[in-house]
């Protein structure tokens, strides 16, 4: 019997073994944590975002590259994932934004049927070993009884990117693969927050969401729902132009989207009357607390007229770039395409294939990034199959 290692226990390397282990190799799957799945637990604690049901050219054009990925998300995209999760015994719904989610919400519940299904095929998991490199053939852990290896037939990295080093992804194995020539673009933050120095009077807004607005990023534009934190500005809306914000795009704000610039200002036009101006603006123009603070934040002092209704329509919010990268949701950056043949094996490594987010892609939140760490543990685990 061929022994397959997996070297990362998140959402990639436990389908590379679900893979693997299902056509009948001996499967170990070593983690550096003392449990699996960390971040996937954490990604589940406001509710699992498994995947998103729209067409396949919209659900691959989120990625980027998606020419790269686009063949492992056509062989297990949003429907395959759906099945896959009801195989076991979690049933789904979809939202009205077309997200998918497993009825129970929570991940802990996917997460120990899809370990018992590990455990029935006759995987073994190790925790707290941490992958050290290589040693000829051997790969070397640290583990709670000292230097411990072990000598597959075949590997499969999922280590992870670099965000949320508690949970896991530290990104510390790039050293590892650089040193036997491994190409591996320099990590970025992804899907994140970014940074902004407000005056005082905000901070009774911490923690207040925005909604009804569309954020301009450069050429792209956005609706979505964000929140304004103690940070700076952070959630869903924000997060689904971050790559173009950390690219270098300049950050606006429409505040009312559904509204033309005419409209706005002949709303602005009507009278006063001895109502102070942030008065006459919530009334004028139906701005709740959140959209009417961003626009004394960051249009102070206010001009009058149309200049005030092109303000409202396209607000420009100065930040001072995106939050550190481990507060991130995920990150850019990882493994070279160039570095591995068309089955994610390292063409520096024979035997050796790589899944998940340690590899160069990205892809928004709202379902993407599980699907697309699902969809390369599938496919290194069917290479794996295959080198074998």
């Amino acid at each position: 019997m061929s022994h397959a290692l997996i070297i990362g226990a998140g959402p990639a390397g436990l389908m590379a073994a679900e893979v693997l282990a299902g056509a009948g190799h001996q499967v170990t799957l070593a983690e550096a944590k003392p449990s699996v799945g960390r971040k996937f637990l954490m990604a589940g604690k406001s509710g699992l975002n498994l995947t998103k049901a729209e067409p396949e050219d919209v659900f691959q054009a989120a990625f980027s590259p998606s020419s790269q990925i686009a063949p492992m998300l056509a062989a297990f995209g949003p429907d395959a994932v759906q099945d896959w999760a009801r195989g076991l015994g979690q049933d789904v719904f979809t939202g009205s934004s077309a997200r998918v989610f497993p009825k129970a919400m929570k991940a802990s519940p996917l997460l120990r049927d899809w370990m018992a299904r590990l455990a029935g095929l006759g995987c073994t998991v190790l925790t707290r070993w941490r992958w050290l490199g290589w040693d000829g053939d051997e790969a070397v852990f640290e583990t709670p009884q000292g230097r411990r290896t072990l000598t597959p037939d075949v590997t499969v990295l999922a280590l992870g990117g670099a965000s949320w080093a508690r949970l896991g992804s530290d990104g510390q194995w790039a050293d590892i693969l650089r040193g036997i020539g491994v190409a591996v673009a320099p990590f970025q933050p992804a899907n994140m927050g970014f940074r902004i120095d407000w005056s005082d009077r905000m901070a009774r807004h911490f923690g207040s969401p925005v909604k009804g607005t569309v954020l301009i990023a450069g050429d792209r534009r956005q609706r979505g729902e964000f929140v304004i934190s103690e940070r700076g500005l952070e959630g869903g809306g924000i997060y689904a132009v971050s790559r173009d914000l950390r690219d270098g795009a300049p950050l606006a704000i429409d505040l009312l989207p559904d509204w033309t610039a005419q409209q706005v200002a002949d709303r602005l036009a009507r009278p006063r009357g001895k109502a102070s101006l942030s008065n006459h603006l919530r009334k004028a123009l139906r701005l709740d607390p959140a959209r009417l603070a961003l626009l004394m934040e960051f249009g102070h002092p206010l001009p009058q007229g149309e200049a005030l209704a092109a303000l409202v329509k396209h607000l420009p919010i100065p930040h001072k770039g995106p939050r550190p990268m481990d507060e991130a949701i995920s990150t850019a950056g990882g493994v070279a395409w160039d570095a591995l043949d068309k089955d994610l094996m390292l063409t520096a490594r024979p035997g050796v294939f790589c899944a998940g987010e340690m590899l160069d892609w990205e892809a928004p939140t709202g379902g993407y990034l599980l699907t697309g760490c699902l969809a390369t543990g599938r496919w290194a685990g069917q290479a794996a199959c295959a080198f074998l």
